[in-house]
């Protein structure tokens, strides 16, 4: 049965906040390779990709605001220390002096990432009965998946 945040119970409230925390934990450093590679880019390639990596990290930036709103809705503190999230993410730093081909994989990964973690996700929340997380989640991941997607068509 679907239920609102207000009625969740306490173990479903930190079951979905704690996937939501790790989805936001891997969109910040997500958000940040983008724009370093944004920065960094270099190439023949130089302005498509430049361009398609700054629409990366500006839709990432709003997401992890979308996604700690949930959190915050849900009752709990919304983690903000980089520290932690780049301990947390299962997406790793780079320090942008790959080449154009590393960069894009190395993207292209993190939204496969992201994209799986969102849909892990959008199952505990469905599980608990929390449509409305689960909604979010899959939105997110679809977005996720179809940046992949662009990403992997540079590399074809």
């Amino acid at each position: 049965m679907a239920q609102p945040a207000h009625d969740l119970s306490p173990s479903a409230t930190e079951a979905i906040a704690e996937a939501l925390t790790q989805a936001v934990a891997e969109t910040a450093v997500t958000t940040m390779l983008a724009q370093n590679f944004h920065w960094n880019v270099t190439g023949m390639a130089f302005g498509p990709l430049h361009d398609l990596f700054q629409t990366i990290y500006e839709d990432h930036f709003v997401a992890q605001d979308d996604l700690s709103e949930r959190v915050r809705a849900l009752g709990v503190h919304a983690e903000g220390r980089l520290s932690v999230m780049l301990e947390r993410s299962k997406v790793e730093e780079r320090d942008g002096t790959q080449s154009e081909k590393e960069m894009i994989r190395d993207l292209m990964n993190a939204q496969q990432i992201l994209a799986g973690t969102l849909a892990g996700a959008g199952e505990i929340a469905a599980s608990h009965g929390d449509i409305l997380t689960e909604d979010l989640a899959v939105e997110r991941g679809r977005v996720h998946e179809k940046f992949a997607w662009m990403l992997r068509a540079h590399l074809n």
